[in-house]
């Protein structure tokens, strides 16, 4: 339980939270697109199962990413993919991710839909919360994982379009998002075991990747999105 009482815990739940809520969003939208076909008796279960299924899938994936993350060489390589996770969350792109959901009158059908698509969707975010909860030690790191999804996932189905309308006011919202993922990617680099040797496994070291990566996916995003407005 002492774990539980540590500031790199709850940092780390931060980060997590806010993490699914930003590139979690679009498991609303998938929810809502799989289940708008269901009698309305049949919705809040289509919602539930799916929800439920979705969870238990993100977490076996998460699991085997902590796992994964232990191999040299592929910290820097989710390192580069959270880089440029954050600069599209940065200048996102004008596709429509959804235009292929179909939805299904048969609850299974539904269930099975939702947790394809969020199978599907969810890379960028395994990806994003194996590297936050590696920076909160090693002991804990699953139960860290399953609480900020168990968190998380209420807040995306019942508060989406509350925090859709808070990102529309607060833009900086999602910059912040986008630095963090720019951090984390940081921090992850500095603790690959290729690279432990090579870099002083130092505090400042790691404060100062983490602030480089944020730097970076700012700096990236910024340089998009004025390439696109003289476009």
């Amino acid at each position: 339980m002492e774990e539980f009482l540590t500031a790199h815990f709850w940092i780390a739940v931060g980060q997590i939270i806010m993490i699914d809520i930003l590139l979690g969003g679009d498991n609303a939208v998938v929810i809502a697109l799989a289940c708008r076909k269901l009698p309305p008796h049949q919705r809040t279960k289509g919602i539930l199962w799916g929800t439920a299924g979705a969870i238990l899938l993100r977490v076996i994936l998460i699991a085997f990413a902590l796992t994964l993350l232990q191999v040299p060489y592929l910290k820097l390589v989710g390192a580069v993919l959270l880089l440029w996770i954050g600069i599209k969350l940065l200048a996102p792109q004008d596709d429509d991710e959804h235009s292929n959901i179909q939805g299904s009158d048969k609850l299974w059908a539904a269930v099975k839909t939702v947790i394809v698509a969020d199978l599907v969707m969810s890379v960028d975010n395994v990806i994003a919360i194996a590297g936050a909860a590696t920076g909160a030690g090693e002991s804990h790191q699953l139960p860290l994982v399953i609480f900020g999804l168990l968190v998380s996932v209420p807040i995306i189905i019942w508060g989406s379009q509350l925090v859709l309308k808070l990102m529309d006011r607060f833009p900086i919202i999602i910059t912040v998002g986008g630095m963090l993922l720019g951090w984390i990617a940081g921090t992850m680099a500095h603790t690959d075991p290729a690279v432990l040797e090579w870099l002083p496994q130092t505090k400042t070291w790691n404060y100062g990747m983490g602030l480089a990566g944020a730097a970076l996916v700012y700096a990236s995003g910024l340089m998009m999105q004025r390439a696109r407005k003289a476009d």
